[in-house]
């Protein structure tokens, strides 16, 4: 029995205590590649171990091809560890690395390309394997000195290429590994990053909502105070200031909501509103602006309108966006219309604001509703930082609604959103 051929694993074995060793090492290479805790060179190390035992072989080495040279990664001569060898061909390693092809030397003595090998070996046959993985060099074994009387047969070289297979596992685990820890690592300093930024933004809002809130409400104050004093040559400055007010009062209102959306932390406070008290509070805080610009504001709103649930301050702040928005493009002796109608065949409520300006292009439409888009580079009072119909988007889709514009140039815009009944 022990005399028999027979096929084991793949391999054609001689014996029966061969199979038994041949299964004893598969054993160990499988523990040896789930040993994760293990350090590459001590994994290197006991499978050089391995390979040798089975070879019967006394000296070896595993050597890894990093920066354009072979660097000895594991070796029986301890001594010889993290030794450079360049990649040329006056070594066994180097030729080896630069053909990517396996070499057995029967006597190394009279093979005239290696005459600088040391004489620190027992025999003359040598074996040395290139590891290779996608046609990438990853690094090479070499094995000589056969124990006993025998030297290297030819069909070791077949064995010493299967283990260079084990090292390529045992390699690219260890590169995956070290890729994620490298990706966690950059991963978890990002998140700190980002915590401290989110942090000092958090800090930034705060501080320019209390620096901002006293100032603003003082100027308020007193603009109201000189509304009913003031003469009516200076009424138009007036006016100015107080667009220029309600401007930075909505600036700074769409950037702390905005924030809270984006954040998740903007909780809808729903009631009952009345659509037609509604439009029409959304036109107050613009009608000094239409009569500035000479533009007419006009409401339509359908008969029998449905009962409608929203979160009233933030549905009207996006009218409100929308008009201003609207005006900021609309020339004079114009109409402004503002409205509500029903969806027909769906439960869905339409608000829409129509301009008669000159239009967007269709590109521009898509892009329109995204942080800071603007229409024109034009600097005018009406036109703002590009946050507003990015808040209002926003606000429509936290109400499970949809934002949208129609327009053709020269026709005026119709920017409308619906929301669920």
């Amino acid at each position: 029995m022990d005399n028999e051929h027979f096929t084991f694993a793949g391999k054609t074995v001689n014996s029966l205590s061969q199979a038994r060793t041949l299964l004893k090492n598969i054993s160990q290479i499988t523990h040896i590649l789930s040993e994760k805790s293990l350090k590459l060179s001590d994994r290197l190390d006991k499978l050089l171990r391995i390979l040798l035992d089975y070879l019967g072989v006394v000296n070896g080495s595993i050597m890894i091809f990093e920066n354009n040279k072979l660097v000895v990664a594991a070796a029986t001569r301890t001594e010889i560890v993290g030794i450079e060898q360049p990649l040329d061909e006056s070594s066994v390693a180097g030729w080896v690395a630069l053909h990517s092809e396996a070499i057995f030397i029967p006597d190394i003595a009279k093979d005239s390309r290696f005459a600088q090998r040391g004489g620190t070996y027992k025999k003359n046959s040598v074996l040395s394997a290139p590891v290779i993985q996608d046609d990438k060099l990853l690094g090479v074994i070499n094995v000589t000195d056969k124990e006993g009387d025998k030297d290297f047969l030819k069909e070791d070289i077949t064995y010493l290429i299967d283990f260079s297979g084990m090292i390529i596992s045992i390699l690219v685990q260890q590169k995956l590994q070290k890729q994620l820890k490298r990706k966690k690592d950059s991963l978890k300093e990002k998140n700190q990053k980002l915590r401290h930024q989110e942090s000092l933004r958090d800090e930034l809002y705060r501080m320019l909502i209390h620096d901002l809130k006293a100032p603003l409400a003082e100027v308020v104050a007193n603009l109201d105070i000189l509304s009913y004093s003031i003469s009516d040559d200076n009424r138009d400055f007036l006016e100015s200031a107080q667009i220029g007010c309600d401007r930075t009062i909505r600036m700074v209102s769409n950037l702390i909501s905005i924030n809270k959306i984006e954040d998740g932390k903007l909780t809808l406070c729903k009631e009952e509103v009345n659509l037609t008290t509604l439009l029409e509070e959304s036109y107050s805080a613009i009608k000094g602006l239409a009569n500035i610009k000479d533009v007419t504001l006009r409401i339509e709103i359908e008969d029998d309108l449905p009962i409608v649930y929203l979160d009233r301050i933030i549905i009207l702040r996006v009218l409100q966006n929308l008009l201003t928005n609207a005006l900021g493009y609309t020339e004079s002796n114009t109409t402004l219309t503002a409205g509500c109608r029903k969806v027909p065949d769906k439960q869905k409520i339409e608000f829409f604001v129509q301009d008669q300006g000159e239009g967007i292009s269709e590109e521009k439409q898509e892009s329109i509703f995204e942080k800071y888009s603007r229409l024109s580079d034009k600097q005018d009072a009406l036109v703002g930082t590009g946050l507003g119909l990015y808040f209002c988007r926003l606000a429509v889709e936290l109400h499970n609604g949809k934002i949208g514009v129609t327009s053709a140039p020269g026709q005026g815009c119709r920017f409308f959103f619906r929301l669920p009944l």
